[in-house]
């Protein structure tokens, strides 16, 4: 698949992916006969991957040390899970933070939509 292909269907610019590559947060990929980037379907597991991961919000420098835990072969299998499990740990504390957020956020809107509502009521009330 080449590059505008895998860009197109993950929505990932040609840049970033190449940006990707260059520091290793996708293994190098291969190329054809004319240079061009061919990426294979395993290519595409590890761009999926990323992409997942970045959209949960792991920065680029764990998810280098993933990829380079991976490449150094099975001797790093408890390493790469211990690093899920930390990531994990910290992504449960964000969502946390967010959900109180919403319900903050919630309660702002609401208060405003009294407001709207009292208006409202002292309008009809002046129309009457």
């Amino acid at each position: 698949m080449t590059i505008a292909e895998v860009s197109e269907r993950f929505g990932i610019s040609q840049d970033t992916l190449r940006y990707y590559e260059r520091i290793g947060l996708i293994p190098p990929v291969n190329r054809n006969k004319s240079g061009n980037r061919n990426y294979t379907e395993e290519d595409l597991r590890w761009v999926e991957f990323i992409k997942c991961m970045r959209g949960a919000g792991l920065p680029i420098e764990v998810l280098i040390e993933y990829v380079t835990l991976f490449q150094q072969g099975d001797e790093t299998v408890e390493a790469r899970k211990e690093l899920l499990i930390e990531q994990r740990n910290e992504l449960i504390a964000r969502i946390e933070d967010m959900k109180k957020t919403l319900e903050r956020l919630n309660l702002k809107i609401a208060r405003y939509e009294q407001i709207v509502v009292q208006k409202e009521k002292g309008l009809k009330k002046l129309k009457d």
